[in-house]
């Protein structure tokens, strides 16, 4: 059962982290380096940002 804030905002579930490597080999990413010690990402797309979830079931959502 999920007991945090449901406000909409990216702050309330994730920490801000500082810059980091990511290695991309060809067209792949590992989500193991994508995701590291978080289980949630925040992805800019144009305008509008994205929010990649790990769950944990090890199931990757995207949501607007």
């Amino acid at each position: 059962m999920d007991t945090g804030s449901h406000d909409g905002s990216a702050a309330a579930h994730t920490k801000p982290s500082a810059g980091r490597n990511v290695v991309v080999n060809g067209d792949r990413l590992d989500s193991k380096e994508l995701f590291a010690d978080q289980r949630e990402l925040l992805i800019t797309h144009g305008d509008e940002t994205y929010r990649l979830r790990l769950t944990f079931q090890n199931k990757l959502i995207l949501t607007k």
